[in-house]
């Protein structure tokens, strides 16, 4: 079997595109703040005061994932739990005044860093990539979500190109050596 050009291949190029954007992060913006980290105290400026599970659907992380950021976060007097004083049972997230100060810093900085990442890009390309790969984000989280592929008409899962199509190994061909399924895909 002949090699396949990795560079057709969006999980590979995705996986690049993260590794260039963790190292710009990381000299660019914070060694102390992840990305997830920036996100959970963005998302509580925006919206301050809500619970754990909320935040988790607005940053898209899971429920084991965003507990950890938050202890981190916490742990760093970013953020404190208090109650609800709606609802004596339930927890909210509120900023502290230094998580405050650090997503000020940290907006400015992740401004410039989307401009050398992007910079390859002219605007009009820039919003391209932008919308497609939230519409792809979109769809990736949609198959996340057990309730929602649950209740999805089932979907192909095979991802097929012209070449394996024109050479007979197209999902139509029963030959399953050529293809490759969505999540090994979504892998390399």
């Amino acid at each position: 079997m002949p090699p396949v050009d990795l560079s057709t291949h969006p999980g590979h190029l995705a996986r690049r595109m993260q590794q260039a954007h963790a190292l710009l992060w990381s000299t660019m913006v914070s060694e102390e703040t992840t990305s997830p980290q920036f996100a959970v105290l963005n998302t509580l400026v925006e919206k301050p005061e809500i619970d754990q599970r909320t935040l988790s659907e607005c940053v898209h992380l899971d429920r084991s994932t965003i507990a950890d950021v938050v202890a981190r976060l916490a742990r760093r007097g970013l953020l404190v739990r208090v109650r609800d004083p709606q609802d004596l049972r339930r927890n909210v997230l509120r900023l502290t005044e230094e998580g405050v100060r650090v997503h000020r810093r940290l907006v400015t900085r992740t401004a410039r860093m989307n401009r050398v990442f992007l910079a390859p890009l002219g605007p009009e390309e820039r919003e391209t990539l932008m919308r497609l790969m939230a519409r792809v984000a979109d769809a990736a989280e949609e198959l996340r979500d057990p309730e929602a592929t649950a209740a999805r008409e089932p979907r192909p899962t095979r991802v097929t190109d012209e070449a394996e199509v024109a050479d007979g190994a197209g999902p139509e061909s029963g030959r399953g050596d050529a293809g490759e399924t969505a999540e090994s895909a979504a892998g390399g």
